[in-house]
């Protein structure tokens, strides 16, 4: 029963601190998960909670965890701990069944699991947890007093430091697909692949045909059928989902992606609510980099109304297009956020308080 006890608080420490730990690398990604929560439940009123709400999530799980590992607190982090699995294990049994948001983001962007997935892990997360609970009593202290208030100290200290620097700068590891040194093109990409959906207009039995494979030629079939619908089909594994598109609508990622000279991407998903205090900076770069020949364009999701009082407030002539906030919010945790590419390669990232000097930017 001992080994059992043992290897029980080990393995819900392990997992407790892995996952605070994955969670802290990436506050603002888990405070947007909390918002997909709020939104979820009806409760908008508390978005501007979200950042602390993650950043407090993210230090006690981890404490915990390293409390656990320690074998400190022990009345005290087995109560915590109960107390948090149980309210996780609810939520996730309500996702599971009712599937309010995609994904809990219990694992940061470092393991995606499913709502089903999630909630089973949990389950066997509670069996370990009830287990450190009951014998909780039987554990030996190890430390005194001091120690563990020492202990206790330096983890909340050291994580809250960690976490405030991640939300400042960009997240120390990178876990999604826009990461420094990915190659975001295709090489010798295939065709897209158009498939035709035509009804018969008496039956109303439906054909699909793959471009321009359909028997157009026949008149007397086309008298009998209608166009119903299209889907295309991408046949190429392509490193990234996130598409461009300029304030007509068309699709212009490939040309961006595709740049072979330096192209400064200046992302806000929201220019109403970014930091741009740093302005003059923005403004520096642009112009050095327009002036050697390189594009410069704002992405965002804002309306367009939006977009022309916010260049005409800060003086910011520069090619704007659009994309999905989601995506936005995804490729760069910053809000404006830099990103330079070069041949569809990543070369760098940076938060919009620390941009980087010109000809650093290029020199790398």
């Amino acid at each position: 029963m001992r080994t059992i006890r043992i290897i029980s608080r080990f393995v819900l420490g392990i997992v407790f601190v892995f996952s605070g730990f994955l969670k802290g690398v990436d506050p603002l990604g888990t405070a947007y998960k909390i918002e997909d929560y709020f939104i979820a439940f009806g409760t908008d009123w508390a978005m501007s909670l979200a950042l602390p709400l993650a950043v407090l999530l993210c230090a006690t799980e981890f404490s915990l965890g390293v409390f656990l590992l320690f074998n400190i607190f022990k009345n005290f982090t087995a109560w915590i701990t109960l107390l948090m699995m149980g309210f996780f294990t609810l939520l996730t049994l309500n996702d599971a069944i009712y599937n309010p948001v995609p994904d809990c983001g219990c694992f940061g962007d470092f393991i995606i699991l499913t709502n089903r997935e999630t909630f089973y892990k949990n389950i066997v997360i509670d069996v370990f947890l009830i287990v450190v609970f009951i014998t909780r009593n039987r554990f030996e202290n190890v430390y005194s007093r001091i120690t563990e208030l020492s202990i206790a100290i330096l983890t909340i200290s050291i994580f809250t430091l960690f976490n405030s620097y991640n939300i400042h700068h960009l997240p120390v590891i990178n876990f999604r697909d826009w990461k420094v040194g990915t190659k975001l093109t295709v090489d010798n990409p295939q065709p897209l692949e158009y498939y035709l959906i035509y009804k018969n207009k008496s039956t109303g039995e439906t054909q699909e045909f793959l471009s321009p494979n359909y028997p157009f030629n026949d008149s007397v079939w086309m008298s009998q059928w209608e166009y119903a619908d299209m889907r295309v089909v991408d046949p190429n594994n392509r490193p990234t989902d996130v598409r461009f598109f300029d304030m007509q609508g068309k699709d212009v990622t490939d040309p961006i992606l595709g740049d072979p000279n330096y192209h400064f991407l200046l992302v806000s998903y929201d220019v109403d609510l970014g930091n741009w205090k740093n302005i003059e900076d923005i403004q520096k770069l642009k112009s050095l980099a327009e002036n050697d020949g390189f594009s410069f364009s704002l992405i965002t999701a804002s309306p367009e109304e939006n977009v022309d009082s916010f260049k005409a407030k800060n003086q910011l002539d520069v090619e704007v297009y659009q994309s999905d906030d989601i995506d936005l919010k995804t490729i760069i945790r910053s809000n404006p956020g830099l990103i330079v590419l070069k041949d569809g390669v990543i070369l760098g990232q940076w938060a919009h308080s620390y941009l980087p000097e010109y000809e650093d930017v290029v020199k790398k």
